[in-house]
């Protein structure tokens, strides 16, 4: 029998059994006689039987599956996210379809419509930007949808996130307090909201609770790859800055190496704080000084608000924050306040 055909009437007919039998043996329900549920599965096992998730939507009106837009992949701090989303779905028996937008304005809406048309019943969504087309989307589909490590500043669609302004000025308030009064701020584009409102608000913030004036000059925008580390560390240096907040971990792994491969430093001549706490603050000596977001949880506490609207049970707060905290590891000298 090709296995491609095979069907919940074909292992109900080769067992003896009724559909309905089979697909309680399927879905797990108590109500079967041990000796009729051993006979199910070994024709299931025997057949190869795979239930259709879709062909079950059809009766259910679910699929039980769940779609995840991440940008970039091979970014630990996508991985990381992605890791807790995964186990909360696993608990709550939900599968998950990942699909790579490649941080692609266009490429997010297409991959958005493409998981709809796959029936799933929620999306979590991953990108840096909520721009108007993709809000357009969210909005025609009744599908539900939350935001992990994404932010919506309208507030519209449900979302999990740290508090990046403060976390942003904590730690330019560590830098202010080791000394430094030129802080160079680095950052992908000031169009998504965390990197150019929130965290450029902390940024300021600090500045100006310091008395610290603001320079533009000291605000460079950068792709987040460990390859641009070397010409990020020539653009800081020409500002005179002698620290940097940098909002990506590998990139600020790029910063350290070019900074110690000149010869300089580091935390004596030049410190460096990252904002993801990802794996690779780890890696490099020194380790590196970083905002501690919860990754994981992020992720997890995503797809658990997640099943919620799809259940349709009772959410009491769509805009979820996290509580984070600074580490100071090997890029910063000790402060004296800390």
């Amino acid at each position: 029998m090709d296995k491609q055909t095979i069907t919940i009437y074909d292992v109900a007919r080769e067992a003896g059994v009724s559909m309905a039998t089979v697909s309680r043996v399927v879905n797990g329900n108590p109500n079967v006689k041990p000796t009729t549920r051993k006979k199910v599965l070994e024709v299931i096992d025997r057949l190869d039987y795979r239930p259709n998730a879709v062909a079950r939507g059809l009766a259910s009106k679910k699929t039980t599956t769940v779609g995840v837009i991440i940008p970039d992949v091979t970014n630990l701090y996508f991985s990381s996210l992605a890791r807790g989303i995964d186990d909360i779905a696993t608990m709550y028996k939900y599968n998950i379809i990942l699909a790579n937008s490649d941080e692609n304005d266009q490429k997010e809406v297409q991959v958005l419509n493409t998981l709809l048309a796959k029936q799933v019943d929620g999306v979590i969504f991953m990108g840096n930007t909520i721009t108007d087309e993709l809000r357009a989307e969210f909005s025609r589909s009744r599908t539900p949808v939350v935001l992990a490590g994404t932010v919506d500043p309208d507030q519209q669609v449900g979302s999990v996130n740290i508090d990046y302004e403060s976390a942003t000025k904590d730690s330019v308030e560590l830098l202010i307090q080791n000394g430094h009064k030129k802080i160079a701020f680095v950052s992908e584009s000031h169009d998504e909201p965390i990197n150019g409102i929130y965290r450029l608000n902390g940024y300021k913030k600090a500045l100006e609770e310091a008395s610290i004036d603001f320079d533009e000059s000291l605000v460079l925008q950068s792709e987040y790859t460990y390859k641009v580390g070397e010409a990020v560390y020539d653009q800081i240096t020409k500002t005179g800055a002698t620290a940097a907040i940098i909002a990506d971990d590998e990139l600020a792994v790029g910063v350290l190496n070019a900074a110690l491969d000149r010869g300089v430093s580091v935390p004596e001549e030049f410190e460096i704080i990252t904002s993801n706490n990802s794996r690779l603050t780890e890696m490099t000596r020194p380790q590196l000084s970083t905002v501690v977001q919860p990754l994981y949880d992020i992720g997890a506490v995503a797809m658990r608000l997640l099943t919620k609207m799809m259940n349709k049970e009772e959410v009491d707060e769509k805009t979820v924050t996290l509580p984070y905290s600074i580490e100071a590891k090997g890029t910063t000298k000790e402060s004296p306040n800390l």
